[in-house]
C-alpha cells in the first residue's frame, strides 16, 4: 500500500489530479444529465472532465521534465502547472469556475501543503471564484465551494481531518442547493457544477486518506442523500439512464423541468425563469493586462450574461453568453490578444432549434498545427484546424470539438505530434461513439501533416484516401531547430544553455551556435539520403532572409530539389524542416 502523504506535495497533487479525472470520468454522464439551467446543453460533467484532463496533462508534463532527475518536482511547480492547465483547458461555466478555484488554491499551496495552508487555500479559492463571476447566484458551485472552505476553517487538526471536513461541508451544501435555486427544486436535482466539485474534493479525500468516500444510495430525483452518522457519500444519485452529452432522455425520472423553463448548465448570473437567454456562448483565452481586463469585464457585462473572467499574470480565460458573438470577440481584441476562440450557438447545440440542420459533408480533415500561419494554410486547403500553442497541447476534448465542427461522416485526423498520439486516439474513439468514421494518421510533425493534406482527395474512397495520406506523411522526414534551455546530454554530445539544437526525426543530431549554420547542416544531413522537395516553416521572429539563404543553399548543393516556404506564426520552434 502506498504511503499516505502528510502534506500535499507534488506527488500528492499528481495523484489528486489523476483520481479527480477518474471520478469525473465515471460520473460525467450523470452530471450532464442533471443540468437544469439556463441552457439545454447537458454538458457540465463533460466540461469539468475536460478541464481536469487539461490540468492533469499539465502536471504530467512537469513530471516528464524531471524523469532524468533523482527527485520529484517542487510542489510549487506541480500546483502552478495544475492551475495553468485548468485555465487554458477550461470549458463552460463550470470548468471556468473550477479553473479559478484551482488557481486560488495553487496561490497558497505553492508555499506549503499542510493543513493550515490547505484551509487558507480553500478560502482563497472560494473568494477568487466568487469575484470572477459578474453576478454570483446562490445554490451553485460557488455556494458549494464556500461551504467547503467554511467547514475546513473550523478544523485545527491534521490534513486528513481538514480534507474530510471540506468534503462533508461541500456535500451538505450541495444537498441544500434545490432549496436555494427554484429551478433545481422543480426539477428535483442538485446543482450539476456543485456535484462535480464534490467529486473533485472526494478525489482529494482519497488522495490523503487512501479511501474513497463511501457511495450513498440512489434516489429517483438526483437529490443528495444526507450523510449518516457523520459518514460521507459520493457519486450523488440520478435516476434513469442518462444519455451522455445529450439533453433528451438524460434527465432523472421525475426530474423533467416544467414547460417553459430553460434547461442546461448551472447559473452564474441568469435571466428570469422562463425568459430565453442569449443565443451564443463565447469563450477565449486572452493575453492582456489587469486594466484592460477590468474594462473588458464592464463591456462584456453590458453585452450579455453568465460572464466569468478568470486568470491573472497576463493570461485570462473569458466566458460569456451573448447575442452578438462578434462584439464579444471584438471586445477581446481591443483588450489584448484573444485566441482559442470558441463560439457555440445554443439552439443548435442544445437541440432546441427545430429547423433542418445542414447535411454533413462526406469527408473532412482535422489537423493540429503549431501556429497561426499554418492554421491559415490548412484552412485554405479545406481542413479544420486546432492550434497547439507553445506549452499548451490540445486536450482530447478540443480534438473532439474540431471533429464535430468538421461536420462530416468521415474524418481524417492528423495530430502532427508524437506526444499527442494517445490524446488523438482518445478523441477518435469518442467521435466514433457518436457515429463518425475516424481514421487517425500518426503524423509526428507539422510538415508530415502538410504532406498528407497535399495528397488528400475527398472524392476517392475513404480507405484509399487514408492510405495515400499515410504514405505521403511516412515519406516525409522531419526536423526542427530548438534552443537548449540547460546543459544536458544529447545524441550529438553535450549541449549548453543557449545552443541551437537540430533535431532530425525527433533526435538531436546537430549542436550549433546559430540558427543559419545549424539549419544548413541539418539540411545537408537530411538531403544526403535523397529528396525532391524541401519544406521550410519559419517562426514569427525568423527573418525572410533566412529562408532566402537556405533556398540558395539547397539550389547550390542539390540541383533537382525544390523548396517551398511557409510562415508558421507563433510556434515553439524557430524553424521546421521537411524533406520528401
Amino acid at each position: 500500500m502506498p504511503q499516505l502523504p502528510d502534506d500535499l506535495d507534488a506527488v500528492a497533487v499528481r495523484t489528486w489530479c489523476s483520481l479527480a479525472l477518474e471520478a469525473l470520468g465515471r460520473e460525467r454522464a450523470e452530471i450532464d444529465a442533471i443540468n437544469v439551467y439556463p441552457i439545454a446543453d447537458g454538458d457540465t460533467g463533460t466540461n469539468l472532465y475536460l478541464t481536469v484532463e487539461s490540468a492533469a496533462a499539465a502536471v504530467e508534463a512537469v513530471f516528464a521534465a524531471h524523469e532524468t532527475g533523482a527527485t520529484a518536482p517542487a510542489t510549487a511547480d506541480a500546483v502552478r502547472a495544475m492551475a495553468h492547465g485548468a485555465l487554458i483547458g477550461a470549458r463552460g461555466n463550470s470548468g471556468t469556475i473550477l479553473a479559478q478555484l484551482l488557481r486560488g488554491m495553487a496561490g497558497v499551496l505553492a508555499d506549503g501543503g499542510d493543513a493550515a495552508h490547505l484551509r487558507r487555500a480553500l478560502t482563497r479559492a472560494a473568494d477568487a471564484a466568487r469575484r470572477a463571476v459578474a453576478h454570483p447566484v446562490e445554490g451553485t458551485v460557488l455556494t458549494v465551494a464556500a461551504a467547503a472552505a467554511e467547514a475546513a476553517e473550523g478544523e485545527e487538526s491534521d490534513l486528513r481531518t481538514v480534507v474530510r471536513a471540506a468534503y462533508d461541508g461541500a456535500l451538505a451544501a450541495l444537498a441544500r442547493t434545490p432549496e436555494q435555486l427554484a429551478v433545481l427544486g422543480r426539477a428535483g436535482v442538485v446543482d450539476a457544477g456543485g456535484r462535480g466539485l464534490v467529486a473533485v474534493l472526494g478525489a482529494l479525500v482519497e488522495t490523503v486518506t487512501g479511501q474513497a468516500p463511501v457511495r450513498g444510495p440512489r434516489t429517483a430525483h438526483g437529490k443528495a442523500p444526507t450523510p449518516v452518522d457523520g459518514g460521507s457519500v459520493v457519486g450523488l444519485p440520478v435516476g434513469g439512464t442518462p444519455l451522455e452529452g445529450g439533453p433528451a432522455g438524460g434527465f432523472p425520472a421525475g426530474g423533467v423541468p416544467e414547460a417553459g423553463v430553460p434547461v442546461g448548465e448551472e447559473p452564474l448570473d441568469c435571466p428570469e425563469d422562463g425568459v430565453a437567454g442569449p443565443a451564443f456562448e463565447v469563450i477565449y483565452l486572452l493575453e492582456a493586462g489587469d486594466e484592460q481586463v477590468a474594462r473588458l469585464r464592464t463591456r462584456l457585462d453590458a453585452l450579455g450574461d453568465s460572464l466569468v473572467v478568470v486568470g491573472g499574470d497576463g493570461l485570462w480565460h473569458v466566458h460569456v453568453h451573448v447575442d452578438d458573438a462578434g462584439a464579444a470577440v471584438e471586445a477581446g481584441v481591443e483588450a489584448g490578444r484573444p485566441y482559442r476562440i470558441r463560439i457555440t450557438h445554443f439552439a443548435t447545440e442544445s437541440g432546441h432549434d427545430l429547423r433542418v440542420q445542414a447535411e454533413p459533408a462526406q469527408r473532412a480533415v482535422v489537423v493540429v498545427v503549431p501556429g497561426d500561419g499554418l492554421a491559415g494554410l490548412c484552412t485554405e486547403a479545406g481542413a479544420t484546424t486546432v492550434i497547439a500553442r507553445p506549452g499548451e497541447p490540445p486536450a482530447s476534448g478540443e480534438l473532439v470539438d474540431a471533429i464535430r465542427r468538421a461536420h462530416a461522416r468521415e474524418v481524417v485526423l492528423l495530430p502532427n505530434d508524437a506526444a499527442l498520439r494517445h490524446t488523438a486516439a482518445a478523441a477518435a474513439e469518442q467521435a466514433r461513439t457518436e457515429g463518425v468514421r475516424v481514421a487517425l494518421v500518426p503524423t509526428r510533425a507539422a510538415v508530415q501533416g502538410i504532406a498528407a493534406l497535399a495528397v488528400h482527395e475527398p472524392d476517392r474512397g475513404f480507405d484509399e484516401d487514408v492510405v495515400a495520406m499515410t504514405a505521403a506523411a511516412g515519406a516525409t522526414r522531419y526536423a526542427e531547430l530548438a534552443v537548449a534551455e540547460r546543459q544536458s546530454w544529447t545524441m550529438a554530445g553535450i549541449c549548453q544553455a543557449g545552443d541551437i539544437l537540430g533535431l532530425i526525426d525527433g533526435d538531436v543530431a546537430v549542436i550549433g551556435a546559430d540558427v543559419p549554420a545549424t539549419a544548413r547542416t541539418v539540411l545537408d544531413r537530411m538531403l544526403a539520403a535523397g529528396g525532391e522537395l524541401v519544406t521550410l516553416v519559419l517562426g514569427e521572429d525568423v527573418p525572410d532572409s533566412l529562408a532566402d539563404a537556405l533556398e540558395e543553399h539547397v539550389r547550390e548543393g542539390h540541383l533537382a530539389v525544390d523548396t517551398v516556404v511557409y510562415r508558421g506564426g507563433h510556434q515553439r520552434a524557430p524553424l521546421l524542416i521537411g524533406v520528401e
